[in-house]
C-alpha cells in the first residue's frame, strides 16, 4: 500500500482523468455549460451518493445505480452549497459519463 501523499495523487490523477473523459463524453450543446471547477466538484457529490448507497447496503445484492436518481441528487446539492441550479436531465449525462469512465476503468 502506497502513502498516504501517493493515494493521494493517484487520486487527484483519477479525478483529472474522469473529468476530462466527462467533458469528451458530454454531447456538443452542454460541452460548454459545465466548467471543470463544476465538473470537479459533481464527481465529489456523485461519490458522496455512492457511499450512501453502499452504507444502506447488506452485500446480498447487486447494487442497482438509478441514473435520474444521482442527477437529482447532485442538482439539489449544487444548489444547497450555493454551486449554482442545474438541470437533473443536463447531469444525467454527467452521471452517465461518470459511469461510463469507471466501466473503462474496471
Amino acid at each position: 500500500m502506497g502513502t498516504f501523499e501517493e493515494d493521494m495523487l493517484l487520486d487527484a490523477e483519477d479525478d483529472r482523468r474522469t473529468v476530462e473523459y466527462i467533458q469528451n463524453y458530454l454531447p456538443q450543446d452542454l460541452k460548454d455549460k459545465f466548467t471543470e471547477e463544476e465538473l470537479y466538484y459533481f464527481i465529489d457529490v456523485i461519490g458522496e451518493y455512492y457511499v450512501g448507497l453502499l452504507d444502506k447496503h447488506n452485500g446480498d445484492e447487486d447494487i442497482d445505480i438509478d441514473v435520474e436518481e444521482v442527477a437529482k441528487y447532485v442538482a439539489r446539492q449544487a444548489k444547497k452549497d450555493k454551486m449554482g441550479e442545474f438541470d437533473p436531465e443536463d447531469l444525467r449525462w454527467v452521471v452517465d459519463g461518470e459511469l461510463e469512465y469507471g466501466e473503462t476503468q474496471n
